[in-house]
């Protein structure tokens, strides 16, 4: 990818919603506002912090369009201002739901990448999420500390959730008498609307009954406690932006890609798409676990997501698992990540040992571990002498993992590096035409990357037409 080549100042109402720590409600409290915006009929547009997908599953869920993630580690300052400004073009309002506490991130300073760092790089107002329960004038220190925290102040107001009606009025004078920030209303506890999490965090919105509804009532109670014309002077108060262009060049020649997504694989980054398709690739869904065909595509990119659910129904779906052997066996390019890595394998054993058999194409069993087996943001490194993957000898690219689960051949082409450098392992498997492994790769860190996925999938085409 090209350097910026220009510069134009763009206004764009937004806030972000940051919180204390994990578990504060900040989903919950995110879908209730989008909800609330959608039904004034504002145009919006969501974003999640960090690389999470499931959050904005959940925020498409609601709103009815793509939400996008924004991460300072995959794609700096410039880039990451860059890729707000095209979800949030011609929306009303942009809301950004931060990651994890406010201050949580990575790097020397524990910083880098996380909702306050996003904050400063959007220049965007932030709304403090704090789950209250069990708490009274202890309120005021614990907002008190996170105002005064850091460089830059850009905490504008407070929501407080999971508190009584009859509290609020002290908690919200409190506050405002020590702290030159509103505090804009406060959710109760909504014993109606309780979303369990898996260990990769919520559950999937799919796997929620009657979320919409959940979600109205969450909406309607908002509607309540909510100053949402506050809310809304505090996005109108946002800086203008300096935003740089981003030149893609496309390829000369399109190519036809093939999506693996259904239940069992959904864990992708919108941008990721939008970059194929902006180098010219059209991309064409399809279902590992019910179709019995690979649609004509001239590459495969098999996502995360969690096929450990679906073991039974993948394993039987023997006409796709065949056709993709057939396609593997001529030649055609493929990329997979953590779940779809899992997929090609040999086999896969869920949590109760129960084992399934896999596609097949790597070597290589997986099965669940009692813990986390690596967790957090990567930069992978191509190896010496593996000129077979799609990044070239000493080439890098960015990601992250995070997977209880482990295979037994994970490869060595590639080697992964934390932040602080202080820690590394060999990994993904390649192949003359095929890369897995379990990092998430984030395109627009290298977009060379997918460019030589997609140059090698219109070799194919040419070969093969």
């Amino acid at each position: 990818m090209k350097e910026a080549v220009m510069h134009r100042n763009m206004s764009i109402p937004r806030f972000l919603l940051a919180a204390p720590k994990s578990g504060s409600g900040k989903t919950f409290v995110t879908c209730g506002i989008l909800r609330l915006l959608k039904r004034r009929v504002m145009r919006v547009s969501s974003f999640k912090c960090g690389p999470d997908f499931i959050d904005p599953m959940f925020h498409r869920r609601v709103l009815g369009v793509p939400s996008r993630n924004l991460d300072t580690f995959f794609s700096g300052t410039e880039l990451t201002r860059f890729l707000f400004s095209e979800g949030a073009e011609d929306r009303d309002i942009s809301v950004i739901e931060g990651v994890m506490g406010y201050f949580d991130g990575t790097g020397q300073d524990g910083m880098l990448a996380s909702a306050y760092d996003l904050s400063k790089t959007l220049k965007a107002p932030v709304v403090l999420v704090v789950e209250a329960r069990g708490m009274s004038r202890s309120i005021v220190p614990l907002v008190k500390g996170f105002y005064e925290y850091g460089e830059s102040h850009n905490i504008k107001g407070i929501i407080l959730n999971r508190i009584s009606k009859g509290i609020y009025p002290s908690m919200k004078s409190w506050i405002e008498a020590e702290l030159p920030v509103k505090v804009l209303g406060y959710l109760p506890e909504c014993r109606d609307a309780l979303w369990e999490s898996r260990h990769l965090g919520l559950v999937q919105p799919e796997e929620i009954k009657e979320l919409l509804i959940q979600v109205d009532k969450v909406a309607d109670i908002l509607e309540e406690t909510l100053d949402i014309d506050n809310l809304l002077s505090i996005a109108d108060s946002a800086e203008a932006l300096e935003i740089g262009d981003f030149p893609v060049e496309k390829l000369t020649a399109k190519v036809k890609i093939g999506i693996a997504y259904d239940e069992a694989f959904t864990f992708y980054y919108e941008d990721n798409f939008n970059l194929m398709r902006k180098m010219g690739a059209e991309l064409k869904f399809f279902s590992p676990l019910r179709d019995k065909a690979i649609p004509d595509v001239d590459g495969l990119i098999f996502g995360g997501g969690y096929p450990e659910l679906h073991g039974d129904e993948l394993s039987q779906n023997t006409e796709m698992i065949g056709a993709l052997q057939a396609l593997n066996k001529k030649g055609i390019p493929i990329l997979a990540e953590c779940g779809g890595f899992m997929y090609l394998q040999q086999g896969l054993s869920d949590r109760e040992g129960r084992r399934s058999a896999m596609a097949g194409l790597i070597p290589g069993e997986t099965q669940m571990t009692e813990r986390l087996v690596r967790f957090g943001y990567i930069t992978l490194k191509a190896n010496e002498g593996y000129p077979s993957s799609y990044l070239t000898e000493g080439e890098e690219i960015r990601g992250h993992e995070f997977h209880y689960f482990d295979s037994s051949d994970n490869g060595g082409s590639c080697r992964a590096e934390k932040v602080t450098g202080k820690r590394g392992w060999d990994c993904i498997v390649s192949k003359d035409n095929l890369m897995a492994g379990y990092p998430h790769l984030y395109y627009y860190s290298n977009p060379n990357f997918i460019r030589s996925f997609l140059m090698r999938c219109a070799e194919w085409r040419k070969q093969n037409q």
